[in-house]
């Protein structure tokens, strides 16, 4: 069950206590759970989340193996209640597993999941998990979503400890910058909890259930920033203790002692990164200052991020060093071959060399390589005198002369020096952009985030479905460009990719009104391509023409694909 669900939007999740900030309404979506095999968690208010208002509908009779629209085929039923149900199943145009939360047409809830599923489609930000259809049919109202295998929630995590104070750090960061960018587009998620927010193997924290996990269950509130804001602070807060904030126990954590009220996390555990600390107070009492130190509280994911901006970075651990194990000489060495070894302490007796050589016979030895040494030493000292003598002697034939003007003409490499990258946009002449909104991401100096291009059928030449998928890149003003190096996410195969100069960021320039510059190709995860002579412009395309054939991961199905994670100009 728990793999399950890693890698589903379950919105039958637990949500804990009541916050010091409200008093929230102790009744639930779900009704009483009457089976414990088709609702697995018990589910009551957070912090100001709002109300809940049940559905009067009773869910659809539906079986492993029933399609929907001839195409998505259900595989097995995550979670079933309160007049809806969630499923895994099988994308089977495409062969991938998705996600599909299910519910009658006529349920009170209908028309709000509906909307709340396309407003998040219409989001398409990659750090939430995504909403890929969103259907009335057949008296029925489905809402299809990612499947991701290798995501782990975060409830699994806490479960073996505290994170690391960069992994909570970077947990919160890329939480809260997802949830600001949400609700600048008028989205909330209203059901934020250590079951919604997952980590992938790649180490990018996403989340689920944007704005469609509230509409399932009927959550509303007149303060939605302020409730995503106070359930980032409580699951900083769990990541730092392994405790759950309020009173009552939740996902798994044990709550706050009663009667003790909200404590800094480094008054709860010793060790705590004090700025996170302080961090999640400010989040989670965020109706006024913090008992600490009194900093300003933040009520909205926008100052949250501000905050975080704030605080002095937090590097990752050191890799633990093994250290080699002390040399030991062998017994052949020790001159103990056969003998037992020494007790540890004990004095051991230093070996007494043997005395030289006093017999006649010795002597005549000793004195037989002493007269080859002599003459050893003689005739190597007269073939270095001869040679020399011969590198003295003048040629006039070969001699050059040497003048201060041909010094002066000579010229010394010239230093290899980085590009800083202003701006980048992804490039499409041919109006199909791949994903243009991710473009930054190449050199943001995170190797966590990527640029990425969609899978193909047919390749490594991704010609003729595509000339290829690219972008350009900015550098603020004319330098000369020598070489680029090119961070990919997959390997095998065989990647192309040319560097040419381009007069702007516009996507639907044609490629031939561009410079070519240089062409390389790789089978690693590093391209590097070089200029024969470097190129003075402004704007740089960096235009990849084949790609590896790679298996699915979460983000796309198996094909031919390729990924940019960094990439740094030098001229």
């Amino acid at each position: 069950m728990a793999e399950r669900s890693t890698a589903a939007v379950d919105v039958a999740d637990n949500s804990g206590d009541e916050p010091l900030t409200a008093q929230a309404d102790q009744s639930t979506a779900d009704g009483v759970v009457k089976n414990r095999e088709q609702d697995t968690d018990s589910d009551e208010a957070q912090g100001s989340g709002g109300t809940e208002h049940p559905g009067k509908a009773s869910p659809p009779e539906l079986h492993s193996g029933h399609k929907l629209a001839r195409r998505y085929r259900l595989e097995e039923c995550v979670t079933r209640l309160d007049g809806f149900s969630s499923w895994r199943a099988v994308d089977e145009k495409l062969r991938r597993a998705v996600g599909v939360h299910i519910l009658p047409a006529d349920h009170s809830r209908a028309r709000s999941v509906l909307a709340a599923a396309r407003s998040s489609a219409l989001l398409g930000d990659p750090r939430f998990v995504q909403v890929l259809d969103a259907v009335e049919e057949n008296d029925l109202v489905y809402v299809v979503h990612e499947w991701l295998p290798d995501a782990t929630e975060l409830t699994a995590l806490l479960a073996a400890g505290p994170l690391e104070p960069h992994d909570a750090y970077q947990m919160v960061s890329q939480i809260a910058s997802a949830m600001a960018a949400a609700h600048r587009e008028g989205l909330s998620h209203l059901r934020l909890n250590p079951n919604a927010v997952l980590r992938t193997s790649s180490g990018q924290w996403r989340i689920r259930g944007l704005a469609v996990n509230a509409a399932l269950r009927g959550v509303a509130t007149d303060t939605p920033q302020r409730t995503d804001t106070e359930a980032i602070g409580a699951l900083l807060y769990a990541a730092l203790t392994q405790r759950w904030p309020y009173e009552n126990d939740a996902y798994g954590l044990s709550g706050l002692p009663k009667d003790v009220g909200l404590i800094a996390p480094d008054q709860v555990r010793a060790g705590v990164h004090r700025g996170l600390s302080e961090l999640s107070m400010r989040a989670l009492v965020n109706d006024g200052a913090t008992a600490s130190r009194h900093e300003a509280a933040c009520t909205t994911p926008e100052e949250l991020v501000k905050a975080i901006g704030e605080l002095p970075r937090i590097r990752p651990p050191e890799p633990a060093f093994t250290a080699p194990p002390e040399y030991q000489r062998t017994t052949y060495q020790q001159g103990t071959y056969g003998r037992p070894a020494p007790h540890p302490g004990a004095t051991q007796r230093v070996p007494v060399p043997p005395p030289p050589l006093q017999s006649r016979t010795g002597k005549a030895l000793k004195w037989a390589v002493s007269a080859l040494l002599i003459a050893a030493l003689g005739l190597g000292s007269w073939q270095l005198a001869d040679a020399l003598m011969d590198r003295s002697k003048p040629d006039d034939t070969n001699q050059t002369q040497t003048t201060d003007e041909g010094d002066k003409s000579s010229t010394a490499p010239k230093p290899v020096t980085a590009l800083k990258i202003h701006d980048a946009a992804e490039y499409y002449p041919d109006g199909t952009p791949q994903h243009a909104n991710d473009a930054k991401l190449t050199y943001d100096g995170d190797s966590s985030t990527y640029w990425r291009s969609r899978s193909f059928d047919a390749g490594p030449v991704l010609a003729p479905y595509k000339k290829g998928v690219g972008i350009v890149y900015d550098l603020g003003s004319e330098k000369d460009v020598s070489a680029v190096s090119i961070g990919l996410l997959y390997s095998g195969d065989y990647t192309a990719a040319g560097l040419y100069a381009a007069d702007s960021l516009s996507s639907s320039a044609p490629l031939s009104s561009m410079k070519k510059i240089a062409e390389a190709r790789t089978s690693g995860r590093e391209l590097k391509i070089p200029a024969k002579t470097a190129v003075k412009t402004r704007y740089v395309l960096v235009w990849i023409t084949a790609a590896p054939n790679n298996a699915g991961d979460q983000w796309t199905g198996a094909g031919y694909k390729q990924a940019i994670t960094d990439v740094k100009f030098t001229g």
